[in-house]
């Protein structure tokens, strides 16, 4: 089935160390039903990341970017961006995957409601690809404020205006980056939308930034003050986030 809007859509997969996985990412985007190139820049991998990637060194859908010095994936996502071109850029980290109608699914979406980013809802699979049964669902349509009570935006779901995505660069490694650039965005744009549906296989990974609950809050306030709120507004939105979470991950 043929794109709504015509144009390709750029992909953004970091990549780093992440051998294991990358193979499935990719071949996930392939399989959309709207024409893609996917744009995986390597970020220093030691393993054989890069050995696995070979197997696309003839399809002129994938193109592999080699950071000279490891950046992080705020960088490398920002680098991605530069390197696409077309209308939409979406992201999607090497260890998740998609369902093969996600993307057109966004693209009906956003060309119906005017918004500038598109999310979905996920299904959670074990750090070795099993399902778990668990979907996080979204909210339809997000606002500024409703985000500030958590990150409802999952990265790997993703959808995006490019021009807007080089407006608002990721940053801040050290804390949620695209949380910040979430906020950022819904703050000058109004809202975002999503497709309520679990259109993401998410892999939930012991060694990732949101793998610990506890490092994870303590991101989370980092993220409060890093958009400008003061200690005790801070403290506010985190009761809200930590209410939330209780209520997304044991109902």
């Amino acid at each position: 089935m043929k794109s709504m809007i015509g144009d390709t859509v750029s992909v953004v997969v970091p990549a780093y160390n992440c051998s294991r996985t990358i193979k499935s990412a990719v071949d996930s985007v392939l399989s959309q039903s709207v024409p893609t190139k996917v744009i995986v820049v390597d970020d220093c991998s030691s393993d054989d990341t890069l050995e696995k990637l070979s197997c696309y060194s003839d399809d002129p859908r994938v193109v592999i970017v080699r950071n000279e010095k490891n950046l992080g994936v705020a960088a490398s996502r920002n680098k991605g961006v530069r390197e696409a071109d077309g209308r939409y850029v979406a992201f999607l980290d090497s260890d998740d995957m998609w369902l093969p109608d996600k993307l057109e699914k966004q693209l009906e979406l956003i060309k119906k409601t005017g918004a500038v980013l598109c999310s979905t809802a996920r299904k959670l699979m074990s750090e070795d690809g099993k399902k778990t049964g668990r979907i996080i669902e979204v909210p339809e349509r997000v606002t500024y404020r409703k985000l500030l009570r958590g990150n409802v935006i999952n990265c790997s779901s993703v959808l995006i205006e490019r021009e807007v995505a080089l407006k608002y660069p990721m940053g801040n490694d050290d804390i949620h980056e695209d949380y910040i650039c979430w906020l950022q965005i819904l703050r000058d744009h109004g809202f975002a939308v999503a497709v309520n549906e679990p259109l993401l296989l998410y892999r939930q990974m012991r060694h990732s930034k949101s793998g610990s609950k506890l490092s994870s809050a303590k991101k989370t306030f980092a993220v409060y003050r890093k958009v400008g709120y003061g200690f005790f507004r801070s403290c506010l939105y985190f009761i809200c986030y930590a209410v939330n979470g209780v209520i997304k991950y044991l109902f």
